[in-house]
């Protein structure tokens, strides 16, 4: 059984890490109300631009003077998977969520016969990708600087990728990031980001995005100025999404390291009086047996 004084020293530990949790869960919530509004006022214009990249795509024919974001590299062996996580922890499952769908990915890749790399955009998923797939990141980038998410930050990542893809280092880019939908659930989400997936063309239509529309310039001209930048913002849109999504994670995660540290209080506040008045119990017995005596 344990000691008076384990037990107490014991709560005392566990009462500071409640304060600690406490003040996180707070801190988070701040956060989360700026991160969340940014984040929700960001979706329109990139599923917009989304949309009109596709029905763009959709208008012109496929052939060697096509802008190579467009028409790829007439190949798809190479596969990056660009995973982007938090630079923390304490954030439940956010984190682990988001490499388990990189990693669900890779491995139907891998089965495919794919050759599969991977581009980090944050700290917290390379750990387990470079135990699973060793050698085979290419690329980390450290946001660990970054208080606010801006623009720029998303077009030097995007400027970068681009630059890879135009040297031939690989042939589809994938972006994996959360979607935040609540401070409960942060959705694992999946977005081809090069080439421009000409699929979504049937979407983009059904949205009323390739009504009877003239360019000027002619389409081919518009995609070549707007594919580099919707890489931009699509990487820019994964960012905010993440900065709301893991702040919501933290919030929810320090709420319930709160209320387990209160039960686990209880429970050795419990312990703690009982294990005292067993030993005032022992020694009322020990004097009175010892009176007897006498």
């Amino acid at each position: 059984m344990p000691s008076l004084k384990s037990l107490k020293v014991r709560i005392t530990s566990v009462k500071s890490t409640q304060k600690i949790t406490k003040a996180m869960k707070m801190v988070a919530a701040a956060k989360l109300r700026r991160a969340q509004q940014a984040a929700e006022a960001g979706r329109p214009y990139a599923e917009r631009l989304n949309a009109v990249m596709a029905s763009l795509a959709s208008k012109v024919t496929i052939g060697p003077q096509s802008p190579k974001l467009l028409a790829g590299t007439g190949s798809d062996q190479v596969h990056l998977l660009v995973v982007a996580t938090s630079e923390r922890g304490l954030a439940g499952a956010f984190n682990t969520n988001i490499v388990r769908a990189a990693r669900k990915t890779a491995d139907a890749l891998i089965a495919e016969g794919k050759t599969v790399k991977f581009y980090l955009i944050g700290k917290k998923g390379r750990a387990v990708i470079a135990r699973l797939y060793p050698g085979k990141i290419v690329h980390q980038v450290d946001q660990s600087h970054i208080k606010n998410v801006a623009f720029s930050d998303a077009h030097e990542v995007a400027e970068d990728l681009i630059g890879r893809y135009a040297a031939g280092e690989f042939d589809v880019a994938h972006l994996f990031f959360a979607k935040f939908q609540s401070a409960l659930v942060q959705e694992p989400t999946e977005l081809q980001i090069i080439p421009v997936p000409l699929t979504a063309g049937d979407d983009a239509a059904a949205s009323g995005a390739s009504a009877a529309v003239e360019y000027e310039p002619d389409e081919e001209a518009i995609l070549t100025e707007l594919l580099p930048r919707n890489v931009a913002i699509q990487l820019f849109r994964a960012m905010l999404e993440n900065a709301a999504s893991e702040q919501g994670s933290r919030m929810t995660a320090m709420d319930n390291a709160t209320r387990n540290a209160g039960d686990m209080i209880n429970r050795l506040t419990i312990q703690y009086n009982r294990t005292r008045q067993a030993a005032i119990t022992t020694e009322l017995v020990e004097i009175i047996s010892g009176a007897e005596a006498l």
